[in-house]
């Protein structure tokens, strides 16, 4: 039966994923680099698939793990498909390709009982990460935010590697890729990924595809950093090591052009699924550098498409370039092109199949000059490990550092081992003294009383998520996208209702209504509408914010936990919540908190992100999301556009309110 065989071996790496269309827009040339088209000519627009993924768990598990991301990009240029195989996070846990098998190993589930599925926290994980003190630097990125984004479309991509870019005079530079989101890096909290995890296991799945398709087309800026050929060795790190990011102080990111998705698949299988990426997939004017970890992958990523698609893998549609493809591969299990004429081979006697010539743009490796001895070796910068880790923790913020610390807690919370935990609190003391101590007692591990080396005290810009806030890229705040929850039931003031709602959604948020049933519910004024959800159906956790708008309705939505539980964990969750009129009520009755501010006339009042206003006007709006505006819509409206108000959380609020 063909049923039998619909099946194909998942991805050993990245098998849980999700993909878009778009396209890429160069608005400044980098001719001084590169004669690279795709990097020169403004003109153009290239076609782009995009494919976003978790890295460790298995086809089937859930998107809000804790775990690197991957994203991918595959550029259909004129001269051939280019491919940026990264992730959104600058550098990896091994310096060199032949340690990947292991720490892949010690990643997945352990091999005796199989378990954990899509998760870092177990002990062979662990083991790994102290036992290679090379992984310091990213398992730091790994216990931090970063590893739990928001949204694929919140979060930044890098392409890892050092890659080349050589000009037309055949001058070469090292370069690093990045895309940043417009929309901001932000992240979920722990507490509500793990929840999503059970709620909604493809949360991040279902939130690109619905950006999308409501026409709020996710874009990212790209950028280049370059290392001139003259500078690289210029650094206390070596630029080819991938554990190690460049400085923007020491070479700053130039933005060059933009990336924007916006065309969903046709069909999952046929295009996500299928899709399939190549380090090795370069065009002319972008070169190899000889980073060890790159070399590696540029052989492992070729092999595991043969084993997972054919030997002419290639040929699919999502994978065939958009360019004229001339070359004598012939024959082979799925073979789709079908080539006339009786030469397969160069030269022929009929000069038939001509490869084309280096003027019109065969691809030319750099002639690099080389005057040594070979033998695999790293240079000896390779085998300083720490202080980039320490480099990253300084340059976090305070909030970022108690996730962190939270994160290291849980993880190792979950090893059984006490070798294990007891060694990864002894190499935390490499990075900061009082970050092992915090994590030491968190998980019954002796409390160290010394640091094994000195913190440098250095800090770096862009590091911290909150150098990407929208105000901090220097563009204006945006609830566009953002999922609003506006909380009803039979009675409730549809003037209310209609004012926000409406303000909202010319803001091109996304407004969901919950209720008590998804039928209908009918207003104070009689009018009747249709709620989106129901309070069992759906969870705060799955929204950015919550509205609760007045009327009488308040007087039996006191009464049902179910509710009382979603204003308490989007408030443990630090997320914006509005209420006015007779709805501030359901607030006071949700948590009792020493020095609560709720309005209680016509002043709008704003407490750690929880806004209420007694009256509205009903002549209120647009929504202006002015920082210190005084109408109700634009202090919640800036609210919701700064993802979360963690002052709550550093003043512990969220923690004297069970949710």
């Amino acid at each position: 039966m063909k049923f039998d065989h619909e099946r194909i071996p998942e991805r050993v790496v990245h098998a849980r994923g999700t993909g878009a269309f778009g396209n890429f827009r160069l608005y400044e040339s980098a001719k001084e680099f590169t004669f690279a088209k795709v990097l020169t000519e403004t003109s153009r627009t290239t076609p782009v698939f995009v494919r976003f993924s978790t890295v460790l768990g298995s086809r089937g598990s859930a998107d809000t793990v804790r775990d690197v991301r991957g994203f991918a990009i595959k550029f259909y240029t004129e001269e051939g498909n280019w491919d940026i195989v990264g992730n959104n996070i600058p550098v990896f846990f091994i310096q060199d390709a032949m340690k990947f098998p292991d720490i892949i190993h010690a990643g997945k589930p352990e091999p005796d009982t199989e378990v954990p599925q899509a998760q870092s926290a177990h002990n062979n994980f662990w083991d790994f990460q102290f036992l290679h003190s090379e992984a310091t630097h990213m398992f730091m990125w790994a216990l931090s935010d970063r590893a739990i984004p928001r949204s694929f479309r919140m979060m930044q991509g890098f392409g890892v590697n050092t890659y080349t870019l050589i000009n037309a005079a055949g001058n070469r530079s090292f370069v690093k890729f990045h895309f940043t989101p417009t929309l901001g890096v932000h992240s979920l909290v722990w507490d509500e990924a793990l929840k999503i995890c059970g709620q909604d296991p493809d949360f991040h799945r279902k939130d690109l595809y619905t950006a999308i398709n409501k026409g709020v087309f996710p874009k990212w800026k790209f950028g280049i950093q370059i290392c001139p050929e003259s500078r690289q060795d210029d650094f206390d790190f070596d630029i080819l090591d991938a554990t190690k990011v460049w400085s923007e102080e020491l070479l700053p990111i130039r933005y060059i052009g933009e990336l924007e998705l916006n065309k969903n698949v046709d069909e999952f299988f046929t295009e996500t699924e299928q899709v399939a990426f190549c380090t090795q997939h370069i065009v002319p004017g972008i070169g190899f550098s000889d980073d060890p970890l790159l070399q590696g992958r540029n052989f492992s990523y070729f092999d595991t498409q043969l084993s997972r698609l054919g030997v002419n893998w290639q040929e699919l549609p999502i994978n065939r370039p958009i360019c004229p493809i001339m070359n004598n591969h012939r024959d082979g299990q799925g073979r789709h092109s079908i080539h006339k004429g009786k030469f397969n081979y160069w030269p022929n006697r009929e000069s038939i199949v001509t490869p084309t010539p280096i003027p019109e743009g065969a691809y030319v490796d750099y002639p690099e000059k080389i005057t040594a001895i070979k033998q695999r070796l790293h240079s000896r910068k390779f085998s300083e490990h720490f202080n980039q880790a320490q480099l990253f923790y300084n340059s976090l913020s305070e909030i970022e550092k108690t996730h962190l610390i939270a994160a290291a807690g849980f993880e190792l919370d979950h090893c059984d081992d006490p070798i294990v935990y007891e060694n990864m609190v002894s190499r935390l003391t490499c990075i900061d003294l009082n970050l092992a101590q915090a994590v030491a007692e968190k998980v019954g591990a002796p409390t160290p009383i010394k640091a094994t080396r000195p913190n440098h005290g250095e800090k770096s810009k862009g590091l911290s998520q909150l150098c990407f806030t929208t105000e901090a890229m220097g563009l204006p705040p945006t609830i566009a996208s953002r999922t609003i929850a506006i909380i009803v039931g039979d009675g409730f003031s549809f003037e209310h209702y209609s004012i926000v709602k409406k303000a909202l959604i010319e803001e091109k948020a996304f407004v969901y209504t919950i209720g008590p049933k998804r039928q209908h519910i009918t207003a104070l004024n009689g009018e009747k509408i249709t709620s989106d959800h129901h309070f069992e159906a759906m969870r705060s956790t799955l929204f950015d914010s919550l509205y609760i708008p007045g009327g009488d309705h308040i007087e039996e939505l006191i009464k049902k936990g179910r509710v009382i539980h979603w204003v308490r964990e989007a408030f443990g969750h630090c997320k914006a919540i509005g209420a006015t009129g007779e709805g501030i009520e359901l607030i006071q009755k949700s948590f009792h908190l020493p020095g609560i501010e709720l309005s209680r006339d016509a002043d709008v009042i704003d407490f750690f992100g929880v806004v209420t206003a007694k009256y509205l006007d009903s002549s209120e709006g647009p929504l202006k999301m002015i920082k210190g505006e005084k109408s109700f819509l634009n202090v919640y409206g800036y609210n919701i556009s700064q993802h979360r108000n963690f002052e709550r959380e550093l003043c512990g609020l969220t923690s004297m309110i069970a949710f």
